[in-house]
């Protein structure tokens, strides 16, 4: 059975991956943004996702419970006027942030990278590995940044005040959610909804398929009954 790893703690991503129907784990890496940041000196946002999305990736890699899976790491930045945002962590930068949101315009970067840890070798016998079997891994480490434009209606400064008491901005790229009580702000978005989430269900498909594995591979039994009821 194909195992695929989730190296985030975040409950928006792996919730989606689960809505989904995508059966997974979730290892947390203990990586430094910060200090992954400050080694490599990268200050575009589109660079920075992809950074610190394939840190977190090959972070969780190198430990013995990644062994024989695939661990998708993802990273989030979002980019306005020109500066890199991430998570503002305190309710002074998050009010300042979303003061001149109100009403704009910022694109949110989105860094998907994955790392095959599957043996490379394929079964003992030399054959192919059978239906609904772990194949052989193909050792691949690659990645890919989707990006969406997100634009915000007018805020007022009561409701920013009360969006911020909540606490669900404080530890969100760009101090703001899209599957949340930041979704009331959002007046529509260009570009696939689930980056702003935080993982690209396509994004995800194409790279698996770079790895020789199909997404449907993932998806958990009962899923199409799950599909079912959503449609009641």
């Amino acid at each position: 059975m194909t195992r695929l790893i989730l190296a985030s703690q975040s409950p928006a991503r792996t919730k989606l991956l689960s809505y989904a129907g995508i059966r997974h784990e979730v290892l947390v890496s203990d990586v430094d943004e910060d200090a992954v940041q400050a080694r490599y000196g990268v200050t575009d946002p589109h660079d920075t996702a992809l950074l610190l999305a394939r840190a977190k990736a090959e972070a969780v890699a190198s430990l013995p419970d990644a062994e024989g899976a695939l661990v998708l790491g993802c990273d989030s930045v979002f980019e306005f006027d020109g500066e890199a945002h991430g998570k503002p962590y305190t309710p002074d930068v998050a009010r300042e942030r979303m003061l001149r949101m109100s009403g704009s315009m910022g694109v949110l970067h989105t860094g998907h990278w994955l790392v095959d840890c599957r043996d490379t070798d394929g079964n003992a016998d030399g054959e192919s590995a059978q239906a609904g079997s772990e194949g052989p891994g193909t050792g691949a480490t690659l990645g890919y940044v989707t990006s969406a434009e997100v634009h915000f209606m007018e805020m007022s400064t009561e409701e920013i005040d009360a969006y911020i008491a909540t606490g669900e901005p404080l530890q969100c790229a760009g101090s703001f959610t899209i599957d949340g009580y930041g979704g009331a702000f959002i007046r529509k978005v260009d570009g696939d909804p689930h980056t702003v989430v935080g993982l690209s269900i396509s994004t995800l498909r194409g790279l698996l398929s770079q790895a020789k594995v199909s997404i449907t591979e993932l998806w958990a039994e009962g899923a199409v009954d799950l599909a079912e009821v959503r449609a009641e």
